[in-house]
């Protein structure tokens, strides 16, 4: 390292997993021993439709679940049923509207910069955000199951979530086999390349159970079987990716200095694999009523208390989220980026879980309580939407590089 810079190799990787989540504006450089160094990429890759962000997906994410939250009318108000049907509504328009214009440059990048995007998915600290993308397509369809309903026709709208699961449930399915193949085939990955951006495949698989349910009604015994079987399948694949890179995670904070600041976003993603699949579970007894016959209440009975088993622990882990956020803001503001669309989704899934189990056990008191997440999710969602507008009017994400990790 030249200049008299001194730098832990911690500190090295840190920084180019960071870059990924956060936008630096200072000048990109590669012969200083920095993030960059080894990498033969200039800071042109890091410009313009070539070094679009994968991570992008992440706002249709953490806008759409708002439109899921608000259809269940949080506090269940009375008076608010209409204006949580409209605002649920609008959340969700807002979502389609925001896939349809990410979806040209996402897909422009693979076919003009085929080998910038190829780059960043064997990248361990940019690979994982590709699954926001089958991510986005999944919880549209969730809202469309949840809300197309008070637009358009039952038929019309399974012909819709249909649609959407046969392009979102394969690349769901391809994106956590291929990262994961790719992570295998590393000779070395250090602890501190562990970040919570690696949650992303795997909650994006437990996203499939609430996309496959809306088809159960009106299907043929046999479909609905095999609907069922598919829930439980990819419940079980993703919940169990999950509990393994959970384990990866909570031993890098342990064991190693905590991640630096522009890395507390990542943090959050926990909880949303927390929320879909503790939402998952009740979703899937329900639908299996009809085909397990008299097993139906002791099913029903078994998912819910393992809900709310999965509930609890969101309740940690957004507590010691939420502590470490403001741990790392005691030091000064957090540096803003893409990633930080990964407060939203996350919180959004627990908040539509907490409120489901609202209706489960029949409690008032608890329905309170995702109401007072929504209302937390909302402030979320308002600050990053509002930052990810300022950083496009500034061209600050035009900046941003997209660092591969020095592991060989």
């Amino acid at each position: 390292m030249d200049g008299g810079t001194v730098r832990s190799e911690q500190d090295v990787i840190e920084m180019s997993v960071i870059e990924t989540f956060t936008d630096p504006t200072e000048e990109w450089a590669t012969s200083d021993g920095g993030p960059g160094h080894g990498s033969t990429r200039s800071p042109n890759d890091f410009r313009g439709l070539r070094g679009f962000h994968p991570g992008w997906f992440g706002a249709v994410m953490g806008t759409a679940i708002i439109g899921v939250a608000a259809s269940l009318n949080p506090g269940h108000v009375g008076a608010l049923a209409s204006s949580a049907r409209v605002f649920a509504q609008t959340m969700s328009i807002l979502a389609i509207i925001l896939a349809a214009a990410l979806a040209v440059p996402y897909l422009g990048r693979f076919i003009l910069h085929g080998d910038a995007a190829l780059a960043d998915l064997r990248d361990p600290s940019t690979g994982a955000l590709y699954g926001t993308l089958p991510g986005g397509i999944l919880v549209l369809a969730a809202t469309f199951a949840v809300v197309g309903g008070t637009w358009f026709s039952p038929t019309t709208v399974q012909g819709v979530v249909s649609g959407l699961d046969w392009v979102g449930i394969p690349l769901a399915f391809a994106t956590s086999i291929v990262f994961a193949y790719l992570l295998f085939l590393r000779s070395e990955i250090v602890p501190e390349a562990v970040n919570g951006s690696w949650f992303i495949p795997p909650v994006v698989n437990i996203v499939v159970p609430l996309v496959l349910l809306p088809l159960v009604p009106g299907a043929s015994a046999t479909t609905a079987r095999t609907l069922l079987l598919m829930s439980y399948g990819f419940w079980g694949m993703g919940f169990i990716l999950y509990l393994l890179i959970l384990t990866m995670l909570h031993q890098r904070l342990v064991l190693h200095p905590l991640p630096r600041a522009g890395l507390a976003p990542s943090l959050w993603i926990g909880l949303g694999p927390i929320g879909v699949g503790a939402l998952a579970l009740v979703k899937m007894a329900a639908a299996s009523a009809a085909l397990v016959g008299p097993l139906a209440p002791s099913v029903e009975l078994a998912s819910k208390l393992v809900a709310t088993m999965l509930w609890g622990f969101g309740v940690w882990w957004l507590i010691a989220a939420s502590l470490l956020l403001v741990h790392y803001l005691r030091s000064g503001p957090l540096p803003f980026g893409i990633g930080w669309w990964g407060f939203t989704f996350p919180l959004g899934a627990f908040t539509v879980a907490t409120l489901s189990l609202a209706s489960a056990w029949d409690l008032g008191s608890l329905q309170w309580i995702g109401a007072g997440l929504f209302v937390l999710l909302f402030c979320f969602w308002l600050v990053v939407a509002s930052r990810t507008i300022w950083g496009l009017r500034t061209g600050a994400f035009a900046r941003a590089p997209l660092a591969p990790i020095p592991f060989t």
